[in-house]
């Protein structure tokens, strides 16, 4: 797992980056020009919005993205990767993964396309706060010490399940929104840096994931065992669920 404080400068300077508001309208191209909004498209919703510690909402979508809903972009040209589920498993109900962040913004522009609606990605702060309820507790106050980081990472890493399981198999928070602590770690919009301020998102290199707890992942990484995690084991599958501001 990476730890989220400890990317070294060398990691973020050696990343070619890519304009990834750009590499989506690319990718979208004219594919979407001139679509009259399709509201069989629209994702399932949880049956309560978030209500955030500002006083704000969101309204969440009950489940991650499935290979089903993902394949639809891919078969109707606008996401690049084609996503297959194994014998055992039922494309309807299980969450697409192998997703790198490039992968989700071509998904997000062609929902928000072919729904009219606008959905985005949950910031970390977000994410960590929609699945407080079904995530074990903080860490002892003694191993949230900055100098004590390294500690928390034996209280929690390996307590997420690893196996790749149908949609609805964890838990479920009191907005109704499943699989929070499952072993599909979703990807944020919210960008990590490092020492860095004032990266435009854009040219992020890495960006935050949620899982059993949030973590940094290169942007254009698919498979998270091999893209080369800082402290203890990586995410077991990367992801995605939509958010809104608006209600649907």
């Amino acid at each position: 797992m990476i730890a989220v404080d400890s990317l070294a400068p060398r990691f973020r300077m050696s990343l070619h980056f890519v304009p990834l508001g750009l590499l989506a309208a690319v990718a979208i191209g004219g594919a979407l020009m001139q679509r009259v909004p399709e509201p069989a498209f629209m994702p399932v919703m949880a049956d309560r919005p978030v209500m955030l510690p500002d006083g704000g909402t969101i309204h969440v979508q009950r489940f991650e993205v499935t290979i089903a809903e993902w394949n639809t972009c891919h078969a109707q040209g606008v996401c690049t990767l084609e996503l297959h589920a194994r014998p055992n498993q039922d494309p309807d109900a299980t969450p697409a993964t192998g997703l790198s962040y490039v992968d989700v913004q071509e998904y997000l522009g062609w929902i928000n396309s072919v729904t009219g609606h606008t959905f985005r990605l949950p910031t970390a702060e977000e994410w960590d706060f929609m699945a407080a309820s079904v995530l074990p507790e903080e860490p002892d106050p003694l191993f949230t010490d900055p100098s004590l980081t390294w500690a928390s990472t034996y209280l929690t890493e390996g307590l997420a399940p690893r196996a790749l399981r149908s949609q609805g198999s964890f838990s479920t928070s009191p907005e109704g929104i499943a699989d929070l602590d499952g072993s599909v770690w979703e990807w944020t919009k919210e960008c990590y840096a490092g020492a860095s301020e004032g990266v435009d998102p854009a040219r992020c290199p890495a960006f935050f994931v949620g899982g059993e707890h949030l973590a940094a992942m290169s942007y254009l990484v698919r498979d998270p065992a091999r893209g080369g995690c800082a402290v203890g084991t990586p995410p077991a599958h990367l992801g995605m669920r939509l958010v809104s501001d608006d209600a649907l």
